[in-house]
């Protein structure tokens, strides 16, 4: 079974009331279920854009850009 993320408010009360995130990651591991909060702090691969977190330059514009530099060397 692959890793997933829930929101908290899909636990059992029980669980939901010692959680202190919003949400949790779900793993399981030899027929054991292991809940791990996650933090909103922690960074993502899932919105990064491009090369860089902040979105201003794709890969692809990065690849453009490296071509042309090649192109102006020789």
């Amino acid at each position: 079974m692959s890793d997933m993320i829930l929101d908290i408010n899909r636990l059992p009360e029980a669980l939901f009331a010692r959680i202190t995130t919003a949400k949790v990651k779900i793993h399981e591991e030899g027929g054991s279920f292991i809940v791990t909060p996650v933090s909103e702090s922690e960074k993502s691969f899932d919105g990064l854009a491009g090369m860089f977190s902040d979105g201003k330059l794709s890969i692809d514009a990065f690849l453009a850009q490296k071509q042309l530099d090649k192109a102006n060397e020789q």
